[in-house]
């Protein structure tokens, strides 16, 4: 297994822990009434997200952000496995990115500005660097 389909399943792992620290506080607040709901629109008075403290609404928001960066990362390790362009600069940009993205969720769930969207850019641009890297 190359190194970035190694961090790539360690993203995929984080992925599971970031739902859990999602989904725990959001089941305590919300009641599992309403989590196990269809959700319709028309018998809840907003929507979940709404309806959680900003922590957990962040947890939620940080969770999807994730699921979203986590495609381009996942593209960006198949064509470096699959093309056979592992390099020290791949392996680097991975661990990066994985690095990021633990980073990022606390950065999050506190609110830090300027610090988180600086915290995502850096895995945005480890995961262009790796694309770039299996070009050249």
């Amino acid at each position: 297994m190359t190194t970035e389909l190694y961090v790539l399943t360690l993203a995929a792992l984080l992925q599971v822990v970031q739902y859990v620290l999602m989904a725990v506080p959001a089941n305590l607040e919300l009641g599992v009434g309403k989590t196990l709901s269809p959700r319709d629109p028309d018998r809840m008075d907003k929507p979940l997200q709404e309806q959680m403290s900003p922590v957990t609404g962040r947890l939620y928001r940080a969770l999807n952000n994730h699921f979203e960066g986590l495609i381009l990362f996942t593209i960006a390790v198949v064509v470096v496995t699959l093309a056979d362009q592992s390099s020290p600069v791949t392996r680097f940009c991975a661990h990066t990115y994985l690095i990021a993205r633990l980073i990022y969720i606390p950065a999050y769930a506190q609110g830090l500005r300027p610090w988180r969207s600086l915290i995502w850019f850096v895995g945005f641009a480890a995961t262009v660097t790796m694309l770039i890297a299996a070009l050249i």
